[in-house]
C-alpha cells in the first residue's frame, strides 16, 4: 500500500520514515511513503497556503484551494473503494487499533496534515473521507500524528514484523485489553522476580496467566477499556 502525507514541512519526514519498522516495511517493498509539500499548489510569489479566518478571530487557516489541488493531482479519477482521504484533526475520532486495520485494506491512504488554527471546513466537509485524532489534545500540526497513523498501520501488514503472531497478541489488537506483562533476563533483578509460572514451562497455565494478567493491568491502567464491552 502507498501512504500519501499532505503537509507544509515535508522535510520533517526525513526521520519518522527512515528507521524501524517504517523503514523495514519500504525496504521489503510492502509499503510506499510519499511526503508531498503542500506550497507546491500555491501560486503566488509567497506560495501563501494560508489566510484569516471569515468573521475574525485569531490564527490563520489553511485554505482549502490548495488542498483540494494537491488531493485531486495525488490521486486523480479516485476510486473510493480503493483509496482514502484522511484529514488529521483533533476534531477527528479517535485513531485506535480497529481504524489501523481498516486503513491498511485500501491500497492508496492520503493523510492531510492540518497546520495553524485549523483546516477551511470545506475540506472536511467536501474532500476528505474522515477526520482522526491520535488523542484529545491539540499539536502545532499533523504531521507527527500522520507519523503515528503510518507506523500503527504498517505494523499490521503481512510480512512487516516477521513474526505475524507477534502483531495479533499486541494490546488493542485481539480485543480493547492491553497486553500482557513482558519479563526477560534475569529472573531476578535487584530482588524482583519473575512471576514463578513464567519460568514452568506449562505453556497452558503461562496462556491463562498472560490473560488474567493483561485484564489486571488494563484494570489499573486503562479502566476505560473494559467500561467500553
Amino acid at each position: 500500500m502507498t501512504f500519501h502525507v499532505l503537509t507544509i514541512f515535508p522535510e520533517f519526514y526525513r526521520g519518522p520514515f527512515e528507521f524501524g519498522v517504517l523503514a523495514r516495511a519500504r525496504k521489503m517493498g510492502l509499503l510506499r511513503t510519499r511526503v508531498w509539500d503542500l506550497r507546491n499548489w500555491s501560486f503566488d510569489r509567497h506560495r501563501t497556503v494560508d489566510d484569516r479566518p471569515f468573521g475574525g478571530g485569531e490564527g490563520m487557516v489553511l485554505k482549502a484551494e490548495p488542498v483540494f489541488l494537491a488531493a485531486e493531482e495525488i490521486l486523480p479519477a479516485r476510486d473510493v473503494s480503493r483509496q482514502r482521504i484522511v484529514l488529521m484533526s483533533a476534531q477527528g475520532a479517535r485513531f485506535d487499533q480497529a481504524a489501523a486495520a481498516r486503513l491498511g485494506t485500501y491500497q492508496d491512504v492520503l493523510l492531510i496534515c492540518g497546520r495553524y488554527e485549523g483546516v477551511d471546513e470545506r475540506v472536511s466537509e467536501k474532500l476528505a473521507d474522515e477526520e482522526l485524532s491520535i488523542g484529545d489534545y491539540v499539536l502545532s500540526g499533523g504531521e507527527l500524528a500522520a507519523a503515528v497513523v503510518v507506523d500503527a498501520v504498517a505494523r499490521l501488514i503481512p510480512g512487516v514484523l516477521g513474526n505475524e503472531e507477534s502483531a495479533r497478541q499486541e494490546s488493542f489488537s485481539l480485543e480493547p485489553i492491553l497486553d500482557y506483562p513482558h519479563y526477560t533476563r534475569p529472573a531476578v533483578f535487584r530482588g524482583w522476580s519473575v512471576p514463578e509460572v513464567l519460568l514452568g514451562g506449562n505453556h497452558d497455565e503461562i496462556r491463562r496467566w498472560r490473560r488474567g494478567a493483561a485484564r489486571e493491568k488494563t484494570l489499573r491502567l486503562r479502566p476505560d477499556l473494559l467500561e467500553r464491552k
